[in-house]
């Protein structure tokens, strides 16, 4: 059955769905729809870390493990998806919104907002400084959700908002970002997106 995913392929959200599904090689289409949906049968679901960690567990004896296979690399992958949603997502989505989107309609962002956002995003990025001097990737050693929900929001900082700085300037951070981003599963995301 192919998996039918309703967003903008360029948009965060739809973007971290997909990156899931490319993963875990499961088929997708994209009919055209105003947000991140996903339609499994007669499944309807929204909210794309709901979407993602089913498709990982639904999925689990293909592609790679993206949950965690014991209870304390579960727990990780839990605790920073929530990071990412509750202490990185927005961030970058107001950095986003103030410097690139409202720009695009022709509106005038709000830049004080968007520099208190930076501001408060550095300190978020720091933390993760530190958590990746001890570990390869955010839950440990492998990659998961929790590395895969942070793509589409970096990509947009350093490739929309213009704000790499924030992620080379770190040096842990920076070598995460690079393996995370070099995975095929975003690149051909990526590809499919141009």
């Amino acid at each position: 059955m192919v998996v039918k995913v309703y967003g903008s392929i360029r948009a965060a959200c739809p973007q971290r769905v997909l990156a899931c599904l490319i993963e875990k090689e499961i088929e997708f289409e994209l009919p055209f729809g105003q947000v991140p949906v996903v339609e499994d049968g007669d499944l309807r679901l929204f909210e794309s870390r709901a979407i993602v960690r089913y498709y990982a567990a639904k999925y689990a004896d293909q592609g790679p493990d993206l949950l965690g296979t014991t209870l304390e690399e579960k727990a990780l992958v839990d605790q920073w998806l929530e990071v990412e949603a509750h202490n990185f997502n927005d961030l970058c989505f107001n950095i986003m919104f103030n410097l690139v989107i409202l720009p695009r309609m022709g509106k005038t962002g709000d830049i004080a907002l968007a520099q208190i956002c930076e501001q408060k995003l550095e300190k978020v990025l720091d933390v993760y400084e530190s958590r990746l001097s001890k570990s390869t990737y955010l839950a440990g050693d492998k990659f998961t959700l929790a590395d895969l929900s942070h793509l589409p929001g970096i990509e947009h900082l350093i490739e929309g908002a213009k704000l790499g700085h924030l992620i080379s300037e770190r040096k842990n951070v920076n070598a995460w970002w690079k393996k995370i981003s070099s995975r095929p599963s975003w690149k051909k995301l990526k590809e499919l997106a141009k």
